[in-house]
């Protein structure tokens, strides 16, 4: 009997799981379309690239790559303690901050648990949750395609364990302000985790009303932020979590022992050093939003403001939002059409350099015509 067929074999989770399907590579759109020019604009990787200290620190670090890497990852747990004004036993690290949501999921879930969150956001926590039979209790987005605390608080009964906020959400951009986030909190079972997974959190935060959840000092509260965006350390695949003491503990029991690998926690703390160039590309981001939003305002296009590193196209049905794309692609412009969230009418675009929004701009107008 083959596997597909072994009910013993695969639990019907994992058999009815969707695998993740990842945008377009530069090699794969070469490959069918060759053409002239390449816009990587569907991942809402870091397309300035990464600090310059970064190389330095790795070419330090394959010395020793011998060894297996520290399994606490101390040296880039104490960096951001000190940067953040918590304790070393407030943080832990991982190999992305999916893989500690996955540890989240792993480590405080019975069968008879459920998770809420809304039905259009991250989808790696639909991906986790489903991997450890989690029933998810998914509240549809308000009309401004923004969380509805209301509805999420009404979904808590006796069985839930974890809520998942996004904030800034992905792949909406919307954000849970300050006024919102506060009242929540006040609603919320102390025996309830609230997961606020921070991705964004660099782009975001100096917006007046977004909330610094850190300061709060909530005991239920866990904050995931990663090096993937800001840092533009997405192959590195490493993020953190900040929480109380014995959350934290737990997770780091928990979790794979030697995750992140030593290159990857060396390129981490020498990029969370480098402000300057967190800066330089916050810049880069906040400027070419706020053009991208004109030049879609003169065009008649449909978008949501963001507060993350990409903005939101929204069309009036799918069949254009994958017209859209496909043409896109032709013309060597990689978007993210975001069906898979929950969201089948709208196309990601992350922020890139000017050369490669210009590139956004012209093919945009040859396929739609504007």
């Amino acid at each position: 009997m083959s596997i597909e067929h072994n009910k013993t074999l695969v639990p019907h989770n994992i058999n009815e799981l969707k695998p993740y399907v990842a945008g377009k590579t530069i090699q794969e759109v070469v490959e069918e379309y060759n053409p002239t020019q390449i816009s990587k604009l569907a991942s809402n990787e870091n397309r300035l690239g990464r600090s310059e200290k970064v190389e330095g620190a790795v070419q330090d670090a394959l010395k020793i790559v011998h060894d297996y890497p520290d399994p606490l990852s101390k040296r880039l747990r104490l960096e951001i303690a000190g940067k953040l004004g918590v304790e070393l036993s407030n943080v832990m690290v991982g190999s992305g901050s999916e893989s500690i949501l996955a540890g989240l999921c792993r480590t405080f879930f019975n069968n008879r648990e459920n998770l809420v969150t809304a039905d259009a956001t991250f989808i790696g926590v639909f991906v986790q949750a489903k991997i450890r039979g989690i029933k998810l209790k998914k509240i549809p987005l308000t009309n401004g395609y923004r969380f509805d605390l209301k509805g999420m608080l009404n979904a808590i009964d006796e069985h839930t364990k974890m809520i998942y906020i996004a904030n800034p959400n992905n792949p909406t951009g919307t954000y849970v302000n300050k006024e919102e986030f506060e009242w929540f909190m006040k609603e919320v079972p102390n025996d309830v985790l609230v997961i606020m997974d921070e991705a964004y959190y660099e782009y975001a935060s100096s917006n007046g009303d977004y909330p610094d959840v850190l300061s709060y000092g909530f005991e239920n509260v866990v904050v995931l932020r990663t090096f993937s965006k800001a840092y533009g350390l997405a192959g590195f695949r490493v993020g953190y979590a900040v929480a109380n003491e014995e959350i934290i503990q737990y997770l780091i029991k928990t979790k794979l022992a030697f995750e992140p690998g030593t290159l990857g926690q060396a390129a981490a703390e020498a990029a969370f050093k480098d402000s300057e160039f967190l800066e330089r590309g916050m810049e880069i981001v906040q400027r070419g939003k706020e053009d991208l939003y004109s030049y879609f305002d003169e065009k008649g296009i449909g978008y949501v403001r963001s507060l993350a590193n990409f903005v939101m196209m929204t069309f009036d049905t799918e069949e254009e939002a994958i017209y859209f794309t496909d043409e896109m692609l032709k013309k060597g412009v990689i978007l993210r059409r975001i069906n898979a969230f929950g969201l089948p009418n709208c196309v990601r675009v992350t922020i890139g350099l000017p050369s490669e929004m210009k590139h956004f701009k012209e093919s945009l107008e040859v396929v739609l015509g504007k």
